[in-house]
C-alpha cells in the first residue's frame, strides 16, 4: 500500500473514530489512537513502511502546530502570574515520579540502578501532545481562567520533558559507558531551558523584521507560513543541539502576541483549523508506535510500577502548588492534567534496547504500557474534571 493511501486511511478512519468516540462524551484522541494501533505494524500492518519511517517528523510537525497555538494563547502578565509555580511544576513531579519508578524497578524487577533510572525518566515525561490541546480546550471554555490554570499547566509541561530526557540521557550514558558526569548533566537543564527561550526570542525577532518588509508578506496567510516554517526549522536545530526547543516554539508565539496582537489572533484561528488535520496525524501515528504484544509482557508488575509512579507524580504536583492561590479542587485538577504520557515514551522508549542495554525489552514494554494506561486516563480526566473541579469564567 502506497504512502498516500496509508495517510488517507489514517486521516479518514482517525477522523471518523474520533467523532464516534466524542458521541460517547470521551476525548476524540482515544479513537485516533485506537485506529493507529489497529492499522499499525503490530496488529493488521496495513501502513506503508515509508510512512512509518517519517512518522517522527510528522508527529513533530503536529506538535509544533499545537505549541505555537499554545504560545499564541499566552499573555506575558498571565505567565508572570504563574511563573514560580510553573517552574516548580516543571521539575518536582517529574523528579518524584522518575525516582519512585527507579526505586520500584530496582526492587521489583531487579534492574541495575542505571537501567532503573532509564525506565524511571522515560516514564516521568508528561505528554504535551495530550496536555496542551486539553488545556487549550478548557481555556476556550473559560474553565480555571480566573487563576490561569491552563497557562500554569502548559508552561510546566513544556519544561517537564527537558528534565526527564536529560536525566534519561544521564542514566543511558551510565548504562552504556559505566560512568557519567552527574554535575555536567544536571547543569545542562538550566542551560537548555535558557537557550530554548533565547532561541525562540531570536526567531521571533527575525520574523518581526521579515514582517516589516512589505513586499515579502502582505497577507496573514503568508506571514503564518513564514512563522510555521521558521518554527519547524528552529525545532529541528534545537533538537540536534539538545536545547528546550518546545519551550522556544511557545516563546515565538508569545512574542507574536506581545508585538503583533491582531496578526497573532488570526494566526491562532488559522492554526486551530490546521490542528484538525494535525491532531489526526499525531495521534494515529503515536498509536501506530504502540506494540500491544510488548505491552502485555510488562504485566501486572509493570502496571503496578506505573500506578505507584503516578502517585509519586501527583504528590509532586501537590507540593509544587503549595503556596499558590489554588484551592484543593483546582490542585486536584492539576494532578489529573499531569497524568498523560505518549509522545516522549513513543520516541525514546526503544533507545535502551537499541543501545544493547540488557533490560531494554522490559523498559520498552513498560514504556508502551504507560501510554496505553495514562493517555486515555489523563485525556478523559481533563475533559470530565474541568467542569467539576474548576470555576468557569464567562467571556464578556
Amino acid at each position: 500500500m502506497g504512502m498516500l493511501v496509508s495517510l488517507s486511511l489514517l486521516l479518514v478512519l482517525g477522523l471518523l473514530a474520533g467523532k464516534v468516540v466524542e458521541l460517547w462524551r470521551l476525548p476524540g484522541l482515544l479513537g485516533m489512537l485506537l485506529v493507529g494501533i489497529l492499522l499499525g505494524p503490530y496488529v493488521f500492518d496495513v501502513l506503508d513502511p515509508d510512512l512509518l519511517q517519517i512518522s517522527q517528523d510528522l508527529r513533530s510537525l503536529a506538535l509544533i502546530v499545537i505549541l505555537l497555538r499554545a504560545g499564541l494563547g499566552l499573555k506575558r502578565e498571565n505567565l508572570a502570574q504563574v511563573g514560580s509555580a510553573a517552574l516548580r511544576l516543571s521539575c518536582i513531579p517529574c523528579i518524584l515520579e522518575g525516582t519512585t519508578v527507579m526505586v520500584l524497578a530496582r526492587w521489583l524487577l531487579s534492574l541495575t540502578w542505571p537501567e532503573a533510572g532509564m525506565l524511571g525518566f522515560i516514564i516521568a515525561a508528561v505528554s504535551p501532545a495530550v496536555v496542551v490541546p486539553g488545556m487549550l480546550n478548557i481555556k476556550e471554555l473559560g474553565y480555571g481562567e480566573d487563576k490561569q490554570i491552563s497557562t500554569l499547566i502548559m508552561a510546566g509541561a513544556s519544561v517537564d520533558d527537558v528534565i526527564a530526557i536529560t536525566l534519561f540521557t544521564f542514566f543511558l550514558g551510565l548504562g552504556i559507558q559505566g560512568e557519567a558526569n552527574v554535575v555536567l548533566e544536571l547543569g545542562k537543564i538550566p542551560l537548555s531551558i535558557s537557550a530554548g527561550i533565547a532561541g525562540g526570542l531570536l526567531v521571533a525577532i527575525l520574523l518581526l523584521k521579515m514582517y516589516s518588509f512589505k513586499p515579502l508578506t502582505t497577507r496573514n496567510t503568508e506571514k503564518l507560513l513564514l512563522l510555521l516554517s521558521l518554527a519547524i526549522l528552529y525545532f529541528e536545530v534545537g533538537e540536534h543541539l539538545g536545547i528546550a526547543s518546545l519551550l522556544g516554539v511557545m516563546t515565538i508565539g508569545l512574542v507574536m502576541v506581545e508585538k503583533r496582537q491582531d496578526s497573532a489572533n488570526q494566526f491562532s484561528q488559522k492554526l486551530a483549523r490546521v490542528w484538525i488535520f494535525a491532531q489526526v496525524i499525531l495521534f494515529t501515528l503515536v498509536g501506530a508506535e504502540v506494540n500491544i504484544g510488548v505491552a502485555v509482557q510488562a504485566g501486572l508488575i509493570g502496571a503496578l510500577i506505573i500506578g505507584i509512579g503516578l502517585i509519586g507524580r501527583s504528590l509532586g504536583v501537590w507540593i509544587a502548588t503549595l503556596g499558590t492561590n489554588l484551592n484543593g479542587r483546582e490542585r486536584l485538577f492539576c494532578m489529573i492534567a499531569y497524568i498523560p504520557k505518549a509522545t516522549v515514551q513513543a520516541a525514546i522508549g526503544a533507545l535502551p534496547l537499541a543501545a544493547g542495554i540488557e533490560a531494554g525489552s522490559i523498559i520498552l514494554a513498560i514504556a508502551v504500557l504507560s501510554i496505553l494506561i495514562t493517555a486515555p486516563l489523563g485525556a478523559i480526566g481533563i475533559k470530565v474534571g474541568a467542569p467539576i473541579l474548576l470555576q468557569k469564567v464567562e467571556k464578556s
